[in-house]
């Protein structure tokens, strides 16, 4: 059965995001892996990779979501992570304002309770309000919500940005969101 780089996508996210034993790999403490031991280990667990392939979805992935050592022997993903990892990224100061997309029918408890990172490490914002449009679409009906980063950033809360620009953050109080309403300039 031939597989799909969408497919194989979604396998390289579940094991360098989540579950890496699944196949038997073991991330180090930055989140990386060498590409020819995820290859072999792949294979060896039936799902069908090659560095050619893997290297094609890095350079293909509209979503940036994997990144390569400049050598191209290794590769983590960008984010997302809900196994511990220690991406190195260094703090620094947001835009005034961030985006976070998400499906309508989870509106009311973010207001409640505000964003949190649930079983990853980091709450994910995204730098625009088209982004954060198609994440929300992706679990339903789409709601974006416009982040207060730099007044939340003001009150000594770190914010990092991944190499594929979504914004990291540990949290976010519902007193920092606002909802885009459809047609609404952020």
């Amino acid at each position: 059965m031939a597989h799909s780089l969408v497919q194989l996508s979604k396998f390289l996210s579940l094991v360098l995001r989540h579950d890496p034993a699944r196949i038997g790999l073991r991330l180090d403490a930055a989140g990386w892996v060498d590409v020819d031991e995820l290859v072999e280990k792949a294979n060896t667990a039936g799902t069908p990779l090659s560095r050619a392939l893997v290297l094609r979805i890095v350079e293909t992935s509209d979503k940036q979501r994997f990144a390569l050592c400049p050598e191209q022997r290794r590769i983590r993903a960008n984010q997302g992570h809900s196994v511990a990892v220690e991406l190195g990224l260094s703090p620094v100061v947001p835009p005034e304002g961030l985006y976070h997309g998400t499906a309508v029918r989870f509106l009311a408890s973010i207001l409640a309770t505000g964003l949190s990172p649930r079983s990853r490490q980091h709450v994910h914002l995204s730098p625009d309000l088209e982004t954060a449009t198609r994440v929300g679409r992706r679990h339903g009906e789409p709601v974006v919500l416009r982040v207060a980063a730099r007044a939340l950033h003001d009150t000594g809360q770190a914010f990092f940005c991944a190499e594929n620009g979504v914004w990291l953050t540990s949290s976010v109080p519902a007193r920092y969101l606002r909802v885009i309403q459809p047609g609404e300039s952020p």
